[in-house]
């Protein structure tokens, strides 16, 4: 059973999504919140395997603050960004701040069902129709073809060793091309470099997810 706990101050759009996902029998709404503080309140108590967050919210906190704030209380938390349009800024900040998944508002329903199920399965979750537009944009050609493969790598969630074996080469020259990689594309974890792979086309959805 997958454990979801719901934040977004509309609602209807929470008793709809509430309703929707505990039609499934492997998911469990255990907690609803209007604010950022309201979950960082509740959290602990109710001990969700998935958050599903708005990332526009009332208050102070908006969905990254909050998510930075779970990952320091609950580095365990996995989170789902919802959101009304894609901005790639506010998807890069939500991710760095270590959410999991990112999906549209206006998503097919059972794109949101796969989302939660991924990132409650330790995967990372980018929705379809994001990873469409962001591979329609013209990506700078500042990688090496070796580190576009380190990249694509990187993103089928594969290890520094399985990198070695891969491309040939020693673990120490797989750190070295990883740190390059995401030094020049100024991201610090795994699913910014999943969102700059699909924005070069070097990885599809279907691979990652």
């Amino acid at each position: 059973m997958i454990r979801i706990a719901l934040v977004d101050d509309h609602r209807v759009v929470v008793r709809s999504l509430q309703a929707y996902l505990q039609s499934f029998p492997d998911l469990a709404v255990v907690g609803v919140a209007a604010s950022g503080e309201e979950l960082l309140t509740h959290v602990d108590e109710w001990n969700p395997d998935v958050i599903l967050q708005d990332l526009l919210m009332p208050g102070g906190l908006d969905g990254v603050r909050t998510t930075e704030q779970l990952m320091t209380g609950r580095p365990q938390s996995r989170v789902v960004a919802l959101t009304a349009s894609v901005d790639e800024a506010r998807m890069m900040g939500v991710l760095r701040a270590g959410a999991a998944g990112y999906v549209r508002k206006d998503a097919d329903p059972e794109t949101l069902v796969a989302a939660i199920r991924a990132v409650a399965a330790g995967k990372t979750f980018i929705d379809p129709a994001v990873s469409q537009m962001l591979s329609e944009r013209p990506a700078p050609d500042d990688l090496t073809q070796r580190e576009l493969d380190v990249l694509r790598e990187v993103a089928l969630g594969h290890t520094n060793r399985d990198i070695a074996v891969t491309l040939g080469v020693t673990d120490e020259t797989v750190k070295t091309h990883v740190a390059r990689v995401l030094g020049k594309l100024q991201v610090e974890n795994r699913a910014q470099a999943i969102v700059q792979a699909l924005k070069r086309g070097l990885v599809t959805l279907e691979e990652i997810s």
